[in-house]
């Protein structure tokens, strides 16, 4: 019985939100991978794109909701979310039409676009930060929970109770539908082979007659999808606040490279590589331990190795070892 209070409590505090957050961090993931693969840049405004496609959503949300328009046991945001998908994919394609492009045309040196996208980074930040305002913005509405603690100590006898948010349910569906979807794509259409094309030869895609402003163009509207939908689940699950999602770029930033940069399936095991060693290593392990161990040597402190204040120091750490000792990642994308 004990065992099971142990696996519960792991469960409750370690395994469900680090799943839910490594889905969050891998799809930020691989919109940055698709802009370094194809267009050949890292990328630093994706961050904030999150942030924007996400504060559009927010916007809709409370629109609906003024209007008395729900989605039932579902976040209104679910709903909002195409629209917000849709405002973020202008927004990008103006900033590529208008900064980018230029670069492109010009054989600009990757750094120049990483120095272009840090301005970008900076202009949208502050724009997010003056239409929406600074502080934390609550915008989940429907069903809280799907099971809640006391429910399952009912249910199952144990003492440990296991809390399942709705959130981290649609968190984890969302992303299985939304990776399947960006594979099938890439793998099995047209456009998607053009894509792969382009990312792996671009002299040799250009002579096969692949247009490269269109594969630019499709890259950035799946960018903008893949970005509203990290940033909308990510507020959903805990709150939106824009500086959240600038500093959330580390965490993205490293699970991409710990992946290997450029290999979308390196994106996603990335992403969880880095969710679950911030969890793991941020959590109190008092409790399990309390269950698994003897009386005798059941701890006096927290156990915990570092605070949670300190959680991107771990995404940091793992992401200079990964450069030190293996630049192109777990899943060998492209050497950064």
């Amino acid at each position: 019985m004990d065992f099971l209070n142990a696996f519960v409590a792991l469960s409750n505090f370690v395994l469900i939100p680090a799943i839910a957050y490594g889905s969050q961090l891998a799809l930020g993931a691989l919109g940055v991978t698709l802009i370094y693969g194809i267009l050949r840049f890292s990328n630093f405004a994706h961050g904030d794109t999150m942030a924007f496609g996400t504060m559009a959503t927010v916007l809709i949300t409370w629109w609906f909701q003024s209007m008395g328009i729900s989605f039932g046991p579902l976040p209104t945001a679910l709903l909002a979310l195409p629209f917000g998908i849709a405002v973020c994919a202008a927004l990008v394609l103006l900033t590529d039409r208008g900064i980018y492009r230029f670069y492109r045309r010009v054989k600009a040196k990757p750094i120049i676009l990483v120095m272009a996208s840090l301005g970008v980074m900076f202009i949208m930040n502050g724009l997010v930060r003056f239409i929406i305002g600074p502080d934390d913005q609550r915008f989940a509405d429907g069903a809280r929970f799907i099971v809640t603690a006391g429910e399952f100590k009912k249910m199952t006898g144990l003492s440990e109770g296991l809390a399942l948010k709705s959130t981290q349910a649609i968190t984890l569906v969302t992303a299985i539908v939304v990776v399947a979807a960006l594979f099938w794509f890439l793998n099995k259409t047209r456009t998607g082979k053009s894509m792969r094309a382009y990312s792996d030869n671009e002299d040799l895609a250009l002579l096969s007659g692949i247009n490269p402003e269109r594969v630019v163009m499709v890259t950035w509207l799946i960018v903008a999808g893949l970005a509203t939908i990290a940033g909308v689940l990510y507020g959903l699950d805990k709150s939106f606040k824009p500086f959240t999602y600038f500093q959330l770029l580390l965490p993205i930033f490293a699970s991409a490279i710990v992946g290997g940069l450029g290999n979308p399936l390196g994106a996603i095991a990335g992403g969880f590589v880095i969710a679950f060693s911030e969890v793991m290593v941020t959590y109190a392990w008092k409790k399990v331990a309390g269950y698994i161990l003897p009386e005798a040597w059941a701890p006096d402190g927290l156990v915990q190795l570092m605070s949670t204040d300190y959680k991107f120091a771990v995404s940091f750490a793992i992401l200079l070892i990964v450069l030190l000792f293996k630049p192109t990642g777990l899943f060998k994308g492209k050497s950064v």
